[in-house]
């Protein structure tokens, strides 16, 4: 399940990438393999957490399902 992180929630895709550009024909954050391409990974992160990105408005999204 994809998420978007913020200092204290967490919040759906679906309620933010709607209104973005970068986002898929379904309004979706466009998550292939593992990867956001419509984001950079942010490194340096490390320990059990999984992965973050850090899509093109800012926002921080990991898959945490």
């Amino acid at each position: 399940m994809l998420v978007m992180v913020t200092e204290n929630q967490l919040i759906s895709p679906q309620a933010v990438c709607a209104g973005c550009l970068m986002a898929d024909h379904n309004g979706q954050p466009r998550w292939q393999q593992g990867e956001l391409r419509c984001g950079k990974l942010i490194t340096g992160i490390g320990g059990d957490r999984p992965a973050q990105f850090e899509c093109q408005m800012g926002f921080r999204i990991a898959n945490i399902g």
